[in-house]
């Protein structure tokens, strides 16, 4: 006959808590760093009077508190660089990104944020696959390569929430999450005088004029024609399918090796290991 299993009280919880903590030093660091770092951005908005950029100061500090919550709630340990990358990535989209205005200074910035946000979630989906694979309980043994395939869409469907979400936030509430891009040369059959499904061709667009609903006009002085947010969504789009391609690739590699890639470690959470101090006491009875 054996004995009970002894269920861990909050304390054993919190010491195995402690230890993962204290090996993670690194992640602390940067993790009150940017604390600090949005809590100085949150007191200089509140005094500027900008309330919208505080509620996102907030949202950011909350943001922040997931990791952990993943890994105290679900026993799943982050690796570091993982970790560190998600945070780096919370505080580049919201506090620069949105509060800075780097999405306005630096045209590279928002596509280099999306091809990141591709290899990240290519990285959650795969691990979310692979942590099934090793697991006894569940009949689930996928291939190396469409486990690389459910990496890459559960990328991409996020990709395409997110710009679902985009849209809704600017249908809805006006706020140009969607960016506009300037071109010069526009095919649009809505431009043919007859009204027939043939293209016309209109180049060397070097500015735009409305014409409000009383007949007066306003030059916008654009330098060409505004498209409004679709050709930023597709490059959206496809950086973050070039970002889950690149992990796929990488993750496809990890399994063959048998995980013995030492970059796809870095970026694949791992169920933590329980303490081994049970197993005495499902020892019998003498």
């Amino acid at each position: 006959m054996k004995k009970e299993k002894k269920r861990k009280s909050w304390r054993d919880w919190y010491s195995i808590d402690s230890r993962h903590i204290e090996n993670k030093k690194l992640v602390v660091t940067v993790y009150i760093l940017l604390r600090c770092l949005v809590i100085l951005t949150l007191i200089a908005q509140v005094f500027n009077g900008n309330y919208e950029h505080v509620y996102t100061c907030v949202l950011v500090l909350i943001l922040f508190a997931i990791p952990s919550i993943v890994e105290c709630r679900l026993r799943i340990d982050l690796p570091d660089t993982l970790e560190i990358i998600i945070l780096l990535f919370i505080f580049s989209a919201e506090i620069l990104g949105e509060i800075q205005e780097y999405y306005v200074l630096f045209p590279f910035w928002d596509d280099m944020l999306h091809t990141l946000n591709g290899f990240l979630f290519a990285a959650v989906g795969f691990s979310m696959v692979d942590i099934l694979n090793r697991n006894k309980r569940v009949s689930l043994q996928m291939s190396p390569f469409y486990m690389a395939v459910m990496a890459f869409c559960f990328s991409m469907t996020i990709g395409v929430l997110w710009e679902f979400f985009e849209w809704a936030m600017d249908a809805f509430f006006s706020i140009d999450m969607q960016k506009d891009t300037i071109v010069h040369t526009i095919n649009s059959v809505s431009l043919h005088p007859e009204g027939r499904n043939i293209p016309v061709h209109v180049k060397d667009i070097t500015d735009v004029i409305l014409v409000h609903s009383d007949g007066t006009q306003t030059t916008m002085g654009v330098g060409g024609y505004l498209d409004i947010g679709l050709i930023d969504t597709m490059s959206d789009l496809l950086v973050n399918f070039i970002g889950a391609v690149v992990f796929s690739v990488i993750g496809y590699f990890y399994v063959k090796s048998r995980g013995k890639g030492k970059l796809a470690r870095q970026f694949i959470p791992q169920i933590m290991e329980q303490d081994t101090r049970e197993a005495s006491e499902e020892s019998p009875e003498k």
